[in-house]
């Protein structure tokens, strides 16, 4: 079943009010599937090597590559409700 986006958008505003903040590791899983999810392939030029955060959350996406849109954004949503 499609996941429509106000029920998309309303998955990631409940993980974004969690009240456990998960370990970087999820938190970057979590950034890399709503990117898949409401984007698409990863886009633009791989951040420098001293953007540590940006370049980590962009290999993070990157590793998405391919990954179907609509598949990405069922998982992000299932997080929330889980």
């Amino acid at each position: 079943m499609a996941v429509t986006d106000k029920k998309f958008e309303a998955a990631a505003n409940d993980i974004k009010k969690l009240t456990k903040r998960p370990d970087d590791e999820d938190m970057l899983r979590l950034y890399a599937m709503y990117k898949q999810g409401s984007e698409g392939d990863v886009q633009g030029e791989r951040p420098g090597a001293f953007s540590f955060v940006d370049r980590a959350k962009y290999d993070a996406w990157a590793k998405l590559k391919g990954t179907d849109q609509a598949k990405a954004r069922e998982i992000t949503s299932s997080w929330s409700s889980g």
